[in-house]
């Protein structure tokens, strides 16, 4: 592969997962701008919060596929080459969070660093979103399944031997967690809110 092929995938991927999809479902759905509403933030949490669960699981499933399509372009469509998966599995996750259509201010990164995984580990995929799930329904709050589901990552990637994979999430999940700062702060003080609760506008 050439150097000119390889840095326009990797663009390529950034473009790809810098588009809104959370934004774009709440304008499909007839609510307006998300990012005046709720949390503000473009995922798929604020939109459920804000327009409801058809269009949430409408956000879930597309920024989760911005981040399966990378992976599955690189190790498939592509034949491979050395550390093309790892660079753009990276770009549509920095895509994701620092979106060049909206200033650089995007999501959080859980649904697209999902995609992602269940591509390349599918296994590894599989195990954060039954975690996510159960964390999600014992405790009713995202923020919390989302952040043990992401701990638990390296781990079953070491377990399950994607090297590859294992290095990508050494970015990854500390940026999964620094995007959640304020979720921690809230969480610390015992006032984040639970899913299907209303949150005050930022």
């Amino acid at each position: 592969m050439s150097i000119w092929l390889f840095g326009l995938s990797v663009v390529g991927a950034y473009l790809v997962g810098s588009i809104p999809f959370g934004l774009l479902v709440g304008w499909l759905f007839g609510a307006g701008d998300i990012r005046s509403q709720g949390s503000g933030n473009i995922g798929a949490t604020n939109v459920l919060r804000t327009t409801g669960k058809k269009a949430g699981a409408l956000a879930l499933l597309l920024d989760m596929a911005k981040g399966s399509l990378a992976v599955a372009v690189a190790d498939y469509g592509l034949g491979q080459p050395p550390w093309l998966a790892l660079a753009m599995a990276l770009a549509v996750f920095l895509g994701h969070l620092y979106p060049i259509y909206l200033g650089f201010r995007g999501g959080k990164g859980v649904a697209t660093a999902l995609g992602i995984f269940l591509v390349w580990t599918p296994q590894v995929g599989l195990f954060a979103i039954v975690i996510w799930l159960l964390v999600a329904v014992v405790t009713k709050i995202s923020s919390l399944a989302a952040l043990v589901a992401f701990l638990a990552v390296p781990g079953l990637l070491y377990f399950f031997g994607n090297t590859e994979a294992l290095m990508a999430s050494s970015v990854v999940v500390p940026m999964v967690f620094w995007r959640h700062r304020d979720n921690i702060s809230r969480l610390l003080r015992g006032t984040e809110p639970r899913i299907g609760k209303k949150e005050a506008a930022p």
